[in-house]
C-alpha cells in the first residue's frame, strides 16, 4: 500500500511540475524577459535562448509529462491489481483520472499562468537541460512531422498590442494622460502623408525668384512664414527655399537690388503619398525644415514643415507671431473664394 501512495504522489507530483513549467514558459512576458536580460539576469538570458526556438522545450516538457502518466499509471494499476478486487480496481483507476486532471493539470497550470515569471526564471536551468538530453528524440520526431508542419516567423507584438499596453497602463495610473496621448499619437505618423498635414499651395507664400528683394518687400514684410519658396516662371517650377531673415537682412543693409534667386538654398522634394515618419527622417537628414510638396506629375502640391510634422505627436503649435493657426482652412477659404469670384465673373 505505501507503494502505490508513493507512486501517485511522485506521479501526480512530477505531472504538475511539468504542467506548471509549460504554461509559465509560454506565459511569460518577453517583455519582461528582455528587461531582465539588458540587466544580465542569467536566468533571464537562458528564458529567452529557451524562447527562441520554444518548440523543442515544449515537446521535452511534454515528452516527460506522458512518461509520468503513462508509466506511472501502469505502475500504479499493477500495484492495486495486487491490493484491490476487480471492482476496487476499477473504482481506483476512476479517482485516479480525477486526481490527474485537477492536481495535475488545472491546478498547476492555473497557477503556471498566475506565477509565470517566477516559476520561469527558477525552472529555466531543468527545462534547459532536460531539452539538451531529450534533443536527439525531439529531432527525430520534428524531422517525420515536418513535412506537415509549416513555420512561419511571425513578430513577438505589434502596434494594436503596444496601444492597447499603454491603454491599460493608463487605466491602472502607470502613465498619465498626456503621455498616453503621446504614445497615441506617434502611431500616426506612418498612417498619415505629407498631404494630410502640407500647407497646400493656395496658402503657401512664394515669390518670383527673377524679382529684386525691394520689388517683394510688401510680401517680405507680411508672411508669417520663416521660409518662403523661389519660383521660376510658375509655382510648379520651384528653384530653392530663401530664408526671410537673409531677406530681411538685404533690406536693411540697402541690397534691395539684388535678386531674390541670389539668396535661394537647394529646397527638398517630398511626395504627397510619403508617410509622415518618413518626411521626418527625410528632413533631420537634410537638416531642413521646410519640404516641397509634388503630386504624381510632379507639380507642386504645398510645403510640408517640420512643425507640421511635429504637431501630429504634439497637437498644433502656435506662437505669438502666427496670425493664421490652421493653413489648410485657410487655403479650403481661398479657393472657395476663388471659385466663388469666377462664378460672379461668368454671370
Amino acid at each position: 500500500m505505501l507503494g502505490l501512495l508513493v507512486t501517485l504522489v511522485g506521479v501526480l507530483l512530477g505531472s504538475a511540475l511539468c504542467s506548471a513549467t509549460e504554461v509559465a514558459l509560454l506565459s511569460i512576458s518577453p517583455l519582461r524577459l528582455r528587461q531582465l536580460a539588458a540587466q544580465n539576469h542569467r536566468q533571464a538570458m537562458l528564458v529567452l535562448t529557451i524562447r527562441e526556438q520554444i518548440s523543442r522545450p515544449i515537446a521535452a516538457i511534454v515528452i516527460l509529462n506522458n512518461l509520468f502518466n503513462i508509466v506511472g499509471s501502469v505502475l500504479m494499476g499493477r500495484q492495486a491489481a495486487g491490493l484491490f478486487p476487480a471492482w476496487g480496481v476499477g473504482l481506483f483507476s476512476a479517482v485516479l483520472t480525477l486526481l490527474i486532471i485537477t492536481l495535475a493539470e488545472i491546478i498547476p497550470k492555473t497557477l503556471g499562468e498566475r506565477f509565470a515569471d517566477p516559476l520561469a526564471l527558477w525552472l529555466a536551468t531543468p527545462v534547459y537541460l532536460l531539452t539538451w538530453l531529450l534533443t536527439p528524440l525531439i529531432v527525430a520526431i520534428e524531422r517525420l512531422m515536418a513535412p506537415w508542419i509549416r513555420r512561419d516567423p511571425h513578430p513577438t507584438t505589434s502596434e494594436t498590442e503596444i496601444q492597447l499596453l499603454a491603454q491599460i497602463a493608463h487605466q491602472e495610473g502607470v502613465i498619465e494622460d498626456d503621455e498616453l496621448l503621446m504614445i497615441q499619437r506617434v502611431f500616426q505618423l506612418n498612417d498619415l502623408r505629407a498631404a494630410d498635414v502640407m500647407t497646400p499651395r493656395v496658402a503657401m507664400t512664394y515669390v518670383e525668384g527673377s524679382l529684386t528683394v525691394a520689388a517683394c518687400q510688401e510680401l517680405i514684410l507680411g508672411s508669417q512664414h520663416t521660409r518662403i519658396v523661389v519660383i521660376g516662371e510658375d509655382v510648379d517650377h520651384v528653384v530653392g527655399i530663401a530664408l526671410k531673415q537673409e531677406l530681411l537682412a538685404a533690406l536693411v543693409r540697402q541690397q534691395g537690388e539684388r535678386l531674390i534667386q541670389s539668396f535661394c538654398r537647394p529646397a527638398l522634394f517630398v511626395p504627397e503619398v510619403a508617410r509622415l515618419d518618413h518626411v521626418l527622417r527625410r528632413l533631420q537628414d537634410n537638416h531642413e525644415h521646410l519640404a516641397v510638396v509634388v503630386d504624381e506629375y510632379g507639380g507642386v502640391s504645398g510645403v510640408v514643415s517640420l512643425e507640421d510634422v511635429l504637431e501630429v505627436l504634439t497637437g498644433e503649435i502656435v506662437d505669438e507671431t502666427d496670425r493664421v493657426t490652421d493653413m489648410q482652412a485657410l487655403a479650403r477659404l481661398r479657393l472657395q473664394q476663388l471659385l466663388t469670384k469666377n462664378y460672379l465673373s461668368l454671370s
